[in-house]
C-alpha cells in the first residue's frame, strides 16, 4: 500500500501575510470552504492573537467549516495559547494548536534574548498547556534550519514528551538545499528516541526558490506532513506551493509511493479563488495553474501534441481542473446551463446564489459574445461583499482623444446618497479615479494598479486590481468589465469600501456633464 501525506495549508495565516493580501472573514470562509473541498488535511485558519478579526475568522471556520482539521497558530505564550485553543473549540476533536518557538542561535540570542535552557523549558511549558486544552498540538521549532543539529534533539524529544503529537521542521528563511535539508530531517528522527510518537512535518519558504525541492526531500526522509499554500502565497518570496507538491507525488508515483487526499479536480478553481480574492496574480508559466500551463505555441510542439498528448504534457488538464471543452454560454443560455458549468468547475451554488449569479452573468452576456470559465469565476466573486459596500458606482461616463483632455463624469451612492462630480486626468482612467477621490474621503495612497485580460478577444472581460495603504492597513479592490475604465473605477471603490476611515467628502465638486 502507498504510505500517507497530510497536506497542511496554510493559505489563511502565512499566505495572507503577504503584502496586501489581506482577507475579511466572508473572503477567508469562502476559502476556506474551498479548501476543505480539495481535501486539505489541516487548514491553518489564523492567528487568533493578532487581531479580534483574526480571532472570528478562526472561530467562524472551525464552526462552519467540515472535514478537515482545524488549526490555530500561538506563539509560545500563555495569553496567545489561550486564546487559540478558544478559537477552535468548535472544531472539537478536529482542535488544533500550533505552537512556535525559535530555536536557532540568531533567534535565540537576538530575537528572544533566552538561554537555549529557557527555550526547552518555555516549549515544554507551552505543549503542555495546549495539550490540555485541545486533542492535538504541534510544535514548530522556528528556524531549524539554522539551529545546531544536538539542540534541535533535544528540544523535539522534550515537546514529544510534553504531549506534541506534530513536530514541524521549517526551513524558516529558505537557507537550506535539499540534500542538506532531507538530510537534517532523516537524522532527527533517527536520533530522537521517542519519535515514533509524532508526525514529522515540513514548512519550506521560497527565499532561494527551493521550498518544493527542500519539502519533497523531507517527504523522502520520513517527513508525512507538508504545510503549503495555494499559489505559493507567504510571506517574502512564498511557501512551497500546494498544487506543485501535490502533482509531483502524483505524477511521479514511481518514485514517491505516497498518496494524499487531493482532489486534484479542484485545483485550478481554488487556485482562482484564491487569486481573485488576495489581488495576486498567478503567473502565465506558473507551473500546474498558469494560463500558460499546458499552452503550446512552437509548431513542433503542437504537431507533436495533435499526434499524441503525452509528447509535451505530462499531466492532463484536466486532472487539475482545467478544462480543455469549451461550452459556449452566451445570452441566450438559461440557468441549468450555467449551474452545471459551474459545478463542472467544482462551484455548488444553491438557488439564492443561482440567481444572484445569474443576474450579473445575462448583464455580461448583452455585453460580449462568448462568456469563458475565467469570466463565471469572476462573476461569482463579484458578491462577496454586496452587504459592505458603502460606496455605489451609479454610472460612470469617460472622455478622450488625441487632443482633448481626457475628462470623466462620476455619479456614486455613498452611504445611501447620491453625489456626482467631473474631472480630468492624465488618462480616462485617472480622470475616473481623480472624480472618485473628489467625492470619497480617505487616507489612502495607491500602491498597485493592475489589469489583466481574463480572456482572449476585443470583447475580453477586463480584470483589474488596486491596492490601497491607509497607514499599516493595505487592502485590494478587484473589478471586471468589457470596459477598462469602468472596471477601473470598480476596483478602486471595491478598496476604499474595505477601508474603516474612507467618508464622503463634506464639500462635493460639482457635476457639469460631459
Amino acid at each position: 500500500m502507498s504510505d500517507r501525506l497530510y497536506i497542511f495549508d496554510t493559505t489563511l495565516r502565512d499566505g495572507e501575510q503577504s503584502p496586501g493580501c489581506s482577507m475579511n472573514i466572508d473572503e477567508k470562509m469562502r476559502v476556506a470552504h474551498s479548501l476543505a473541498t480539495l481535501g486539505v488535511d489541516i487548514i491553518e485558519a489564523g492567528f487568533p492573537i493578532a487581531s479580534p478579526g483574526d480571532f472570528e475568522a478562526v472561530h467562524r471556520i472551525a464552526s462552519e467549516v467540515q472535514g478537515p482539521r482545524i488549526a490555530a497558530l500561538a506563539r509560545a505564550h500563555p495569553k496567545d495559547i489561550e486564546r487559540a485553543a478558544e478559537a477552535v473549540k468548535p472544531a472539537g476533536d478536529r482542535a488544533r494548536i500550533h505552537t512556535f518557538l525559535a530555536t536557532s542561535p540568531i533567534h535565540m540570542e537576538a530575537k528572544l534574548r533566552m538561554t537555549p535552557d529557557q527555550v526547552v523549558e518555555r516549549a515544554v511549558e507551552s505543549v503542555k498547556q495546549a495539550r490540555n486544552s485541545v486533542p492535538e498540538v504541534e510544535f514548530s521549532a522556528e528556524d531549524a534550519g539554522r539551529s545546531d543539529m544536538d539542540f534541535l534533539c533535544r528540544i523535539v524529544e522534550a515537546t514529544i514528551a510534553a504531549g506534541a503529537s506534530v513536530i514541524n521542521i521549517p526551513d524558516t528563511v529558505g537557507y537550506m538545499t535539499p540534500d542538506e535539508f532531507g538530510s537534517r530531517m532523516g537524522e532527527l528522527i533517527q536520533r530522537v528516541p521517542n519519535s515514533d510518537q509524532a508526525i514529522f512535518s515540513v514548512h519550506c519558504h521560497n527565499d532561494l526558490g527551493l521550498a518544493v525541492a527542500n519539502s519533497l526531500a523531507a517527504v523522502e526522509n520520513g517527513a508525512r506532513q507538508v504545510e503549503c499554500t495555494i499559489n505559493g502565497l507567504g510571506e517574502r518570496a512564498g511557501n512551497a506551493a500546494l498544487e506543485e507538491i501535490v502533482m509531483i507525488l502524483r505524477t511521479r508515483s514511481d518514485r514517491y509511493d505516497i498518496e494524499t487526499g487531493i482532489d486534484t479536480t479542484k485545483i485550478v478553481p481554488t487556485s482562482k479563488l484564491v487569486s481573485q480574492i488576495t489581488g495576486m496574480l498567478i503567473q502565465p508559466n506558473k507551473a500546474i495553474v498558469g494560463a500558460n500551463a499546458f499552452a503550446h505555441e512552437s509548431g513542433i510542439h503542437q504537431d507533436g501534441v495533435l499526434k499524441h498528448k503525452k509528447t509535451y504534457e505530462i499531466i492532463t488538464p484536466e486532472s487539475v481542473g482545467w478544462n480543455t471543452n469549451r461550452m459556449v454560454l452566451g445570452k441566450h443560455s438559461g440557468r441549468a446551463a450555467l449551474k452545471s458549468r459551474y459545478e463542472t468547475l467544482g462551484v455548488t451554488l444553491d438557488a439564492d446564489q443561482l440567481g444572484a449569479v445569474f443576474e450579473r452573468f445575462k448583464i455580461l452576456a448583452d455585453k460580449k459574445k462568448d462568456i469563458f470559465d475565467e469570466d463565471l469565476m469572476v462573476i461569482l466573486s463579484g458578491d462577496s461583499e454586496v452587504n459592505m459596500e458603502r460606496v455605489k458606482l451609479i454610472s460612470l461616463h469617460a472622455a478622450s482623444g488625441t487632443k482633448d483632455a481626457p475628462v470623466a463624469a462620476v455619479e456614486l451612492e455613498i452611504d445611501g446618497e447620491i453625489h456626482k462630480a467631473t474631472a480630468q486626468g492624465d488618462g480616462p482612467v485617472d480622470a475616473a479615479f481623480q472624480a472618485i477621490k473628489s467625492l470619497v474621503e480617505s487616507n489612502s495612497t495607491l500602491l498597485l494598479y493592475s489589469v489583466n485580460a481574463i480572456t482572449s478577444g476585443t470583447d475580453a472581460q477586463g480584470e483589474v486590481t488596486v491596492r490601497l495603504q491607509d497607514g499599516d492597513r493595505i487592502v485590494n479592490g478587484q473589478g471586471s468589465d468589457t470596459d477598462i475604465v469602468v472596471a477601473s473605477a470598480k476596483a478602486l471603490i471595491a478598496a476604499l469600501n474595505k477601508l474603516p476611515n474612507m467618508h464622503a467628502r463634506e464639500v462635493h465638486a460639482q457635476y457639469s456633464g460631459v
